[in-house]
């Protein structure tokens, strides 16, 4: 359950912290987590572009395990759950959406588009399984997992797309 709330303000100087809020993205006042996916998509793509689709879901498990790590942290120094500052979890979910357009070498600013949209709908949606994760997994566990599988929801939709040869 995302409580939105915390007890205190973490400081940014604590790489946890800096992180979980990937790099103060998660602090705007308004749409954390739309801020959070935007920040996500610049070093998403370049990854993808420099390093290919094995860099990018290698960046994307990366990113995750460190999640766990971060929210942990972050939770724990604000006092709240799932505050709605922490967006490293809209990172990997966002890193996790972009995967089919460099393992099916078809990258366009359309796609990238519509591999945000499509992950920030599922993300907010919170089709099952993504309300399950939400809601009933505790910790950071659920934190980061809601938005793995909105992640992978947007990647299978995007993947749809471009077998259908739409993309």
């Amino acid at each position: 359950m995302n409580s939105g709330k915390h007890k205190k303000h973490p400081s940014l100087k604590d790489p946890a912290i800096l992180l979980a809020t990937w790099f103060g993205c998660g602090l705007a006042r308004k749409a954390p987590g739309t801020w959070g996916s935007l920040g996500a998509l610049p070093p998403g793509l370049l990854l993808g572009h420099y390093g290919g689709a094995g860099a990018l879901g290698m960046a994307a498990i990366l990113i995750t395990a460190i999640g766990f790590w971060a929210a942990e942290r972050y939770d724990k120094a604000a006092g709240a759950h799932d505050s709605k500052q922490i967006v490293i979890d809209e990172v990997a979910g966002q890193w996790l959406s972009l995967l089919p357009l460099f393992v099916l070498g078809n990258l366009s600013w359309v796609l990238v588009v519509a591999a945000f949209a499509l992950f920030r709908f599922f993300d907010i949606l919170k089709p099952w399984p993504v309300s399950f994760f939400d809601k009933k997994v505790k910790g950071a566990a659920g934190v980061m997992l809601d938005d793995i599988a909105a992640g992978c929801y947007a990647a299978l939709c995007l993947t749809g797309v471009l077998y259908a040869g739409f993309g």
